[in-house]
């Protein structure tokens, strides 16, 4: 059973120097004997610097100009003739690194300097920085490392500049992990900002010299695992905006790294974590790879032994689902009265056996233990009625215990529910392999199923039930039947064509006859991952309601539904329809969007009632359907408190049937009106309210709520108007269904 969580701890400089001054044998290096060490304690990897601080040391002295006064002395021009030999051939002496041999580097995590400025404000701090950065990546390769740590963004205005490099850093090196290291909100809340940008050496036209006479800074660390006493901390319930800063930082790079798949997050969990569930929840559809967590962040029991705040413990139960490596750090700092060492990794391993995820996992017979390789993989959608299916498709769905089950209460009471009879006839259509064929008669299309039925039919079931070969909708019964059956829905309900299916099947119902399923409805709702079918990493962006004046709706939406069996469908003699335009479908929703995040699309689901008497059958719910995904073409941000309109439409022609969509996002504005604007004048003549020179917003602004006009007269005041701004829109996704469609067979036999 493969652990879903693994454990690293982290390795300083001053560790590796205490072991070199010591005895380490039989090992050759220190470095070795610290693996050693770690791995003989349960560790899977060791977290350390890659670079000492003779690096940083020399790096300042080559390229941070003390002050303007200085820059002509002859000490400051070696240092420039030193920075430019460094950045024509970039090298380290053997006393800046940690690490030079392969067997050293074989279980390593390393970590990037920290006091790299990719974002400086200062041109040639950022410079020299992506410099000193690609050397440090370029060692690593060499030495084989698979991970590299980079240093947490901490300037807003210049993340681009960050991403620019890490990006360049992607391409140069093909293999290698790289995981951004960031606490869950703004590092301004546990960080000082650079005082001023310490100027850099060297002259080239382009980089805007700092003119500050100030000795110069080292840039500030990104602490490990300081604690941070309780005064020093602004409130964990900040306001959103701040809250999300780290997380719009990740966006940014992982757009200009166009979501390369080999960079993920190293999330930072030293500061405490913010009460805000929406703002915890977005990081469950981030590429999460590692998790520093330092013995700060642990309390002490009443025996005095560490555990997690219950915030944390829910937070890390539910981040199993990113497989994530644990990096513990100051665990050997005696923090803690009780259990030394051992104790935070057998914490860690305690929260992995406790999370439900896991649980579930491991069971046999759940969802999440079934759809193990599934999880997040793009699966092309079945086509039943173009595509004859193999025996192993069939065999994955007959194992869902759930669908039969309900099906085979819904035909019993339907049974009940029919008048009494000598002899009740039931067709399954399209009975695939036979695994409702014990409660039924059935017909079937596809030639090389129907060998299986052939051979149950002698073995099983006998006289009892007759076999047709054949199209269910162009295929002709000896008899009209009191029940048909069918179990075409798909992951959205109609993708496989049940509605075109069934319009043809229906003619087999006696006029009393009974449809099962006998409706079906199509849900729809707002999700941020990359990846499809079976959901996993997944924040669902939708709220329940909400939105200026309430117009949004539910989190789940219904976009359409189906009847069966439909009477109102004008048909043929032979009972089929003329045309297939009355399963054309079209749905305008609107949906909340409470906290900040990047749409990537929509989940589709489908409600089905099997019969009236059943209980609703939910398709997220089985093993044999996973949620179908309607894509965008580009990731849409959307901002906290923002709302999203998803008009889709279900169309056809003679030969296929297809989905489009398109969305459009709006933001709030409100506008409260001047002593000026209290007048009729401030309304349009068909009493629209577009935004006035005070609300800075001169694009598509419209009502949501009524607004009542003071008459010039009249003493009533003004209410604010509300209304919202449109902030973006996709194309127009699949138009024709030129991408993706369903194919309609059309074998009238």
């Amino acid at each position: 059973m493969s652990p879903f969580a693994t454990l690293a701890t982290t390795i300083t400089l001053e560790d590796i120097q205490n072991k070199a001054t010591g005895v380490f044998e039989p090992y050759e290096t220190a470095v070795l004997a610290l693996s050693a060490d770690c791995q003989s304690q349960g560790y899977q990897a060791i977290c350390l610097p890659l670079t000492t601080s003779k690096w940083q040391e020399r790096w300042k002295n080559m390229c941070i100009v003390p002050s303007i006064e200085d820059a002509g002395n002859e000490a400051v021009i070696a240092a420039d003739k030193e920075a430019e030999a460094w950045r024509k051939s970039p090298s380290f002496l053997l006393d800046e690194v940690t690490i030079t041999r392969l067997d050293e580097a074989e279980f390593v995590l390393a970590m990037a300097s920290e006091w790299l400025r990719l974002d400086s404000d200062d041109d040639w701090v950022r410079h020299d920085s992506a410099i000193a950065l690609r050397q440090e990546v370029a060692y690593a390769s060499y030495l084989n490392v698979h991970t590299i740590i980079l240093p947490p963004p901490r300037n807003r205005s210049q993340v681009a500049s960050y991403a620019r490099v890490i990006n360049d850093c992607l391409k140069s090196v093909p293999y290698m992990q790289f995981s951004i290291r960031l606490p869950i909100y703004d590092p301004a809340v546990f960080q000082s900002k650079e005082s001023s940008s310490p100027q850099s050496h060297g002259h080239h036209g382009w980089s805007g010299a700092s003119s500050s006479p100030q000795a110069p800074t080292t840039p500030p660390k990104m602490p490990i695992s300081n604690s941070y006493p309780q005064g020093s901390l602004r409130s964990t319930k900040a306001p959103e905006g701040e809250l999300n800063a780290t997380w719009e930082m990740w966006d940014i790079i992982r757009n200009v790294c166009d979501y390369n798949m080999r960079l993920t997050l190293a999330l930072d969990l030293t500061p405490p974590l913010p009460v805000n569930a929406g703002v915890l929840n977005r990081w469950a559809a981030e590429p999460v790879k590692h998790i520093f967590l330092p013995a700060s962040a642990f309390i002490a029991n009443v025996k005095g032994y560490p555990v997690l705040p219950k915030g944390t413990q829910a937070f890390l139960r539910q981040s199993m689902i990113h497989r994530p490596t644990f990096i513990l750090s100051g665990v050997r700092s005696g923090l803690h009265a009780k259990g030394g060492e051992p104790a935070y990794a057998q914490y860690v391993k305690y929260l992995e056996k406790s999370s439900p995820l896991v649980q579930a996992m491991r069971t046999e017979g759940t969802v999440e233990n079934f759809g193990q390789g599934y999880q997040d993989y793009l699966q092309n959608p079945l086509q039943p009625l173009m595509d004859n299916l193999q025996s192993i498709t069939y065999q994955t769905f007959e194992q869902d215990p759930v669908k039969y089950h309900n099906y085979e209460e819904a035909i019993y009471r339907a049974l009940v529910d029919l008048p009494d009879s000598v002899r009740i006839v039931i067709c399954v259509a399209g009975a695939g392999r036979g695994p409702l064929v014990a409660r039924s008669l059935e017909a079937e299309k596809n030639p090389t199923a129907w060998i299986t039925l052939q051979e149950r039919k002698a073995k099983d079931w006998g006289s009892s039930v007759e076999l047709v070969f054949g199209d269910m909708r162009y295929v002709e019964l000896p008899e009209k039947v009191d029940v048909l059956v069918s179990e075409l829905l798909g992951s959205f309900g109609d993708n496989e064509l049940s509605p075109e299916c069934l319009d043809g099947a229906m003619r087999f119902l006696k006029p009393n006859g009974i449809s099962i399923p006998t409706r079906e409805s199509k849900e729809l709702k707002g999700v941020e991952t990359p990846y499809v079918v079976m959901f996993q990493n997944v924040n669902l962006l939708s709220g329940d309601g909400g939105g200026v004046g309430g117009r949004c709706g539910p989190q789940i939406q219904e976009c359409w539904e189906f009847m069966h069996p439909r009477r109102d469908v004008a048909v043929d003699d032979r009972g089929l329809p003329f045309t297939n335009s009355h399963n054309v479908r079209a749905a305008r929703l609107c949906f909340h969007i409470p906290h900040a995040g990047v749409m990537h699309g929509f989940a589709g689901y489908f409600e089905a009632v099997l019969y009236w008497s059943t209980l609703d059958y939910i398709s997220k719910d089985m093993l044999s359907w996973f949620p179908l995904f309607l894509p965008l073409r580009q990731p849409l941000y959307l901002p906290s408190n923002s709302e999203v309109q998803v008009s889709i439409w279900r169309l056809t022609n003679d030969r296929q049937v297809w989905y489009e969509w398109y969305a459009e996002s709006f933001l709030p504005v409100f506008n409260a009106p001047s002593p000026v604007e209290q007048s009729e004048d401030v309304l349009g003549p068909d009493g629209s309210f577009f935004a006035s020179a005070s609300t800075h917003v001169a694009v598509d602004a419209f009502p949501l709520s009524p607004r009542s006009v003071t008459s010039k007269m009249g003493a009533e005041p003004a209410r604010p108007a509300s209304g919202v701004v449109k902030i973006g829109q996709t194309a127009l996704h699949n138009p024709g269904g030129r991408s993706s469609w369903i194919g309609v067979k059309a074998d009238r036999r």
